[in-house]
């Protein structure tokens, strides 16, 4: 480049061989940078002219005031099953909003890591908002080792050096499971979520626990796993019928599922709750407008999205990683 002034990051990153984070850093007397790096960097720096514009020199300092929430590509716009994230999303949004800060949606590809560099590097955002994913532990290790400040809805995972904010999915499953009991239901189904997925497993831990509590057996054939979306309630309740036609109950971890599983209950003859009785999880907006509102377990997802907010932003400013927990409690609707 010459005498030529340097007018990015990126530019002086490619002078001195080295990542834009690492410029961004120097830059800004970052102590994870060696001090011959950094006087390395700054004498390229002002040997060129570089010079920043406020708004740049926020970002470079990582000042943007911005977080991102990462979610997945939508081809065909959003759907039912993306409610969740929706309402959580817009809680998040509100929380961040008092604080100061912005929200962005990043649309992530399957796979894509390109991400994480592109907007944190650059100084888009100063961290970032996930959700648990097949691969948020791929993802969560991505952002761990960038240093960059994230906050996951989840449970937390060792090794993992980001926040959490989760549901009590423990309680959620004994309390689905402790009123099918109450209510006199005889043979309790249980429709999970995906295997791999650890609220799941401690909602499916929940709903054992209530069981043995009870003094009831636990029946493999009438547990099966879903994946939270629509068509796999509906796949979900057909085979809980067909492996044994007489449950009277049962819980689904989502729900959207718990939808699905009603519709397949109805058209095989049988009533919502008289010969079955349906219980949910999350308490979105649909289990209440829904034609049969949906009994579930409440997240409360408006406190869950400004912690989410909160402990980000604290995190950023502080380093100050946290793990948080929020209860959950049973709504009584017609469906159970």
């Amino acid at each position: 480049m010459g005498t030529k002034t340097v007018k990015t990051i990126e530019d002086i990153a490619k002078l001195a061989n080295v990542s834009k984070s690492t410029v961004s850093r120097a830059l800004n007397d970052s102590s994870l940078i060696n001090p011959e790096t950094r006087d390395r960097i700054k004498a390229i720096a002002e040997e060129h002219n570089f010079c920043m514009n406020l708004p740049a020199r926020n970002l470079s300092r990582r000042q943007s005031c911005t977080v991102g929430f990462v979610t997945h590509s939508h081809q065909c716009g959003f759907t039912v099953e993306d409610m969740f994230g929706l309402e959580i999303m817009s809680a998040i949004g509100s929380g961040l909003d008092e604080l100061g800060y912005d929200l962005l949606v990043i649309h992530m590809k399957p796979r894509d890591t390109s991400w994480a560099h592109q907007y944190f590097d650059s100084g888009r955002v100063d961290g970032f908002i996930m959700m648990k994913t097949g691969r948020g532990h791929a993802y969560s290790k991505l952002l761990s080792d960038m240093n960059a400040p994230f906050i996951i809805w989840g449970v937390s995972e060792p090794e993992i050096n980001g926040c959490t904010v989760t549901g009590d999915n423990l309680s959620g499953g004994i309390l689905a499971t402790e009123h099918l009991i109450r209510i006199g239901r005889k043979k309790i189904a249980f429709l999970g979520g995906p295997e791999y997925d650890l609220e799941a497993q401690l909602r499916q831990k929940g709903y054992e626990t209530a069981m043995k509590n009870a003094g009831r057996s636990i029946d493999p054939k009438l547990m099966v796993n879903g994946d939270y979306l629509l068509d796999s309630g509906i796949a979900g309740m057909k085979h809980l019928l067909e492996k044994d036609p007489d449950l009277d109950a049962v819980f689904v971890c989502g729900d959207v599922m718990a939808i699905g599983a009603i519709e397949v209950i109805q058209k095989s003859g049988r009533r919502v709750p008289e010969d079955v009785a349906v219980v949910g999880y999350d308490d979105l907006a649909i289990a209440t407008f829904n034609n049969l509102p949906l009994t579930t377990v409440r997240q409360n997802i408006q406190m869950s999205g400004k912690l989410l907010a909160q402990n980000l932003v604290q995190s950023i400013k502080t380093g100050v990683v946290t793990h948080v927990t929020v209860p959950v409690e049973l709504v009584v609707r017609k469906s159970a």
